[in-house]
């Protein structure tokens, strides 16, 4: 809404290729800005263990805004991105999911189905590959191609070719616009831009 706003107004004055510097601004003045602030930390202390991370949240979001200290003084940086954490699949033991039930749990295809997840077949491709032979060569031979695990739209999928051998195919209608594959990739050869307006999830029921 605050974006929103602010684009309305510079189209009201006639600044059609404004940045929008009053979004920003507006942003900084919101609750939202502030209940962001006080939990800046809460992922960072869950990647240093559950012991604690239970303790420093408690501290940060039950008795710091007892004490008046709404933000808390420390924020704890990363000092790596999301996708070099991923190790191979050799170095790794293979987890098997129970299957869904249909009651509690739910396959991936027929949760992006209740999402309403729709995009234009001839708008163009929003998911594309930087080199097409890394998700084969490397995602698949390294990591067990592990598109096909972290994506929850099942948009990643590899299948064989007429030869028997792997390659991966990209169901791009399926895309909830997570953003997931372009954080995640290990080798970072997954370009994601945003698809055209209109498409994607529609939870028409929230």
């Amino acid at each position: 809404m605050l974006a929103a706003e602010a684009a309305y107004d510079a189209l009201q004055a006639g600044r059609q290729h404004d940045e929008l510097t009053a979004y920003p601004a507006a942003f900084e003045q919101s609750w939202l800005y502030k209940e962001l602030l006080q939990a800046k930390n809460f992922k960072q202390w869950f990647k240093k263990g559950r012991t604690t991370a239970t303790l420093m949240t408690g501290i940060e979001q039950w008795l710091l805004p007892k004490l008046g200290i709404r933000n808390p003084p420390w924020t704890i940086h990363r000092v790596k991105p999301d996708h070099v954490y991923l190790k191979p699949a050799a170095e790794c033991e293979k987890i098997v999911y129970p299957k869904p039930d249909g009651k509690l749990t739910f396959d991936r295809l027929s949760s992006v189905f209740i999402s309403n997840t729709n995009h234009e077949e001839n708008q163009p491709a929003h998911l594309t590959l930087k080199d097409a032979s890394v998700p084969v060569n490397i995602n698949w031979e390294k990591y067990a191609g592990p598109e096909s695990r972290y994506c929850p739209a099942g948009v990643y999928e590899f299948v064989q070719n007429e030869e028997g051998k792997e390659r991966l195919q990209i169901n791009a209608q399926n895309c909830v616009h997570c953003k997931t594959c372009d954080i995640k990739d290990p080798m970072q050869n997954i370009v994601w831009v945003t698809p055209e307006g209109g498409g994607g999830p529609n939870y028409a029921g929230m």
